[in-house]
């Protein structure tokens, strides 16, 4: 059996931790706010000219996005109280996952930045203040997401060094309109359940569930944790340990869905946002899987009086884990450990994620809150909280299924196309093995 080894670090798994109200983007791949679709920067990394008191921020929002505009708002009242003024270097996700690591390595004046929990800590790790004694002397976890502060120490090696924002979760996203005239009343809890919504919905004529290309993988990799747990379903995947039987067992649930007719007849060939903005947005699709920024996504589409619901990957016959397991993280804020100006760094972080702004934040991107007092959600995602307060154990990114990035496009095109129902389970693991 030929072995396909991963050639980079996998996400490291945080588990165990319980989230009080809020909860994380995981994934280092689609972060909350950002899309497969990446925004280019239109700032080249370079020399910041800014003030000598000053702060200098690279954000990985555009200046034109709904979190790029809460926080222009917000660094100019910070300046305005405080006097301290704030350069802020609005880079985009490939401006920054670009353009960082040369600049910090050339020594640019950048005090602070920001991007999703596991780049900020894994990849750009070395660059990386320690927060702890400027956590505690604000007294700052006071208000702070208790699961997602943990995640961000764990993320760190053990070490607080970078302040989460922007919770988000990745889950079942559905359209309560589509279930209550179908007649499904509960939200399915295990894989049984699920399949006899999806009969109930395809009965009434709706498609049951839809993906795109850019997240169809994760139901491949969510389902194979739930029956071994993600340490297990991680090194099947970068080992190339097709031949186990949690495999054939994926694929099989999944065929057996695609011969029900479950599936979306296009899910086969659906490039992203094709799934999520010409089916489910448009009310002829159920169910997706995926992040709690694709409300704020599709809002365009869907308008306000869609009337989102969400709930975890059920539990699967004999799984280790259950629904208390997910895909959640958050983007963070951390500062350069070069900078001469950590304190009001860190002023300006509490700035951005405490009281008015965050609420503002969250309001204005549909997303969760990070400080637990803001107890108001966008309604968008009254469902999703009590989801994220169930949560105990982290997964990764795709929960296992990017986990060898040299398999990816063969899992990915494979995956396709037994939920397209091309190929049977067993087809679906002869084409991984050879």
């Amino acid at each position: 059996m030929k072995k396909r080894v991963v050639t980079t670090t996998a996400i490291a798994l945080l588990s165990g931790l319980t989230l009080l109200g809020c909860g994380g983007n995981a994934a280092t791949s689609t972060s909350a706010g950002s899309t497969p679709q990446e925004a280019a920067s239109t700032t080249a990394a370079g020399q910041t000219d800014t003030p000598a008191d000053g702060l200098v921020y690279w954000s990985m929002w555009e200046a034109t996005e709904p979190q790029g505009k809460v926080i222009k708002e917000a660094a100019d009242a910070f300046s305005k109280e405080t006097g301290i003024p704030v350069d802020v270097e609005f880079k985009g996700r490939t401006g920054i996952r670009e353009g960082l690591q040369p600049a910090l390595d050339a020594g640019t004046n950048i005090d602070l930045f920001d991007e999703d929990i596991d780049r900020v800590n894994k990849t750009w790790g070395d660059y990386l203040l320690d927060l702890e004694d400027l956590a505690k002397k604000s007294d700052y976890e006071k208000t702070a997401n208790a699961g997602l502060i943990a995640a961000c120490r764990e993320a760190g090696g053990g070490t607080l060094k970078s302040i989460p924002y922007q919770p988000n979760v990745f889950a079942m996203f559905y359209n309560k309109e589509i279930f209550k005239k179908a007649g499904v009343t509960d939200v399915p809890k295990t894989w049984e359940e699920l399949d006899a919504a999806c009969a109930k919905i395809k009965k009434a004529g709706f498609t049951p569930i839809t993906s795109d290309d850019a997240y169809i993988l994760s139901n491949f990799g969510y389902h194979l944790s739930r029956i071994n747990g993600y340490e297990k379903a991680s090194e099947i995947v970068k080992e190339g340990k097709w031949d186990d039987p949690s495999v054939l067992a994926v694929a099989k649930a999944y065929e057996d869905f695609a011969k029900k007719g479950y599936f979306s007849e296009q899910i086969a060939s659906n490039v992203w946002p094709a799934g999520q903005n010409q089916e489910l947005a448009l009310g002829t699709a159920a169910m997706y899987l995926n992040g709690s920024w694709l409300p704020n996504e599709v809002k365009d589409i869907t308008g306000e009086d869609f009337d989102w619901g969400c709930f975890s990957y059920p539990a699967v016959p004999n799984g280790k884990d259950g629904t208390d397991a997910s895909n959640y993280g958050a983007q963070v804020f951390a500062i350069n450990k070069n900078s001469k100006k950590a304190d009001d760094a860190f002023k300006l972080i509490q700035y951005f994620t405490k009281g008015k702004y965050d609420a503002k934040l969250s309001q204005e991107s549909l997303g969760i809150p990070a400080d637990s007092e803001n107890k108001e959600w966008p309604k968008q995602l009254a469902s999703v909280k009590p989801v994220m307060e169930e949560l105990k154990v982290r997964y990764p990114w795709a929960a296992s299924a990017e986990d060898n990035v040299d398999m990816t496009p063969i899992l990915k095109e494979n995956f396709m196309k037994l939920c397209g129902g091309s190929i049977s389970a067993e087809e679906f693991v002869a084409n991984l093995k050879k």
